[in-house]
């Protein structure tokens, strides 16, 4: 496909055009089959403010993401946080790079939001793709999202952690990120994001 006629598009999540979200649906249905009938409608928690992008040869959709964003507390200081959730690309068109140009896409974009940092995790066997989009491993570290009467740690799964630190203060404070526990509790909607 012809660069020139890709372009990236950003939605709230709840205002994606219905044909570009079915089409969503299926690239997410190709990664994480499921018996169950998707729905068209939003699939993240409204309150953490759903930013759909999406990666488009015409009105085709190549690659598409989700960026969630909410306050966090570490280590009694608050942070402006943002992370990736259902990151993927259409089987047949993985390996060409249109995944790794949403992700730095992504990242820009939760960077010039004026968030702190943008944090995530992955599958282990995602962590060179991250890294090549200009994402950094915080080696040990762990996510615990669900709620603080449901907590749903990362480390019940093989995933590692990914962040950016965008402002001066979560620069500053970067290392206390490093190989600790984390309470981004997102809810019960998105145990993880």
């Amino acid at each position: 496909m012809d660069s020139v006629t890709l372009r990236i598009v950003t939605f709230p999540e709840s205002a994606v055009p219905h044909d570009l979200r079915a089409q969503v649906l299926a690239l997410q249905n190709q990664a994480w089959p499921t018996d169950e009938a998707a729905e068209a409608g939003p699939i993240h928690d409204p309150g953490l403010e759903p930013l759909s992008m999406l990666l488009l040869d015409g009105g085709r959709v190549l690659a598409a993401l989700d960026i969630l964003s909410k306050e966090i507390t570490h280590e009694g200081h608050r942070y402006a946080a943002s992370g990736l959730s259902t990151v993927v690309t259409d089987k047949a068109l993985r390996g060409k790079g249109y995944g790794r140009q949403l992700v730095e896409a992504a990242r820009e974009t939760i960077a010039a939001s004026g968030a702190d940092l943008g944090i995530f995790t992955c599958d282990v066997e995602l962590r060179a793709f991250y890294e090549r989009a200009g994402w950094d491993v915080l080696e040990g570290t762990v996510l615990i999202g669900g709620t603080r009467e449901a907590p749903f740690p990362s480390d019940q799964f093989e995933k590692v952690t990914l962040a950016c630190f965008f402002s001066s203060r979560a620069r500053e404070h970067a290392e206390s990120f490093v190989g600790s526990r984390i309470e981004l509790y997102p809810g019960e909607i998105d145990k993880l994001w």
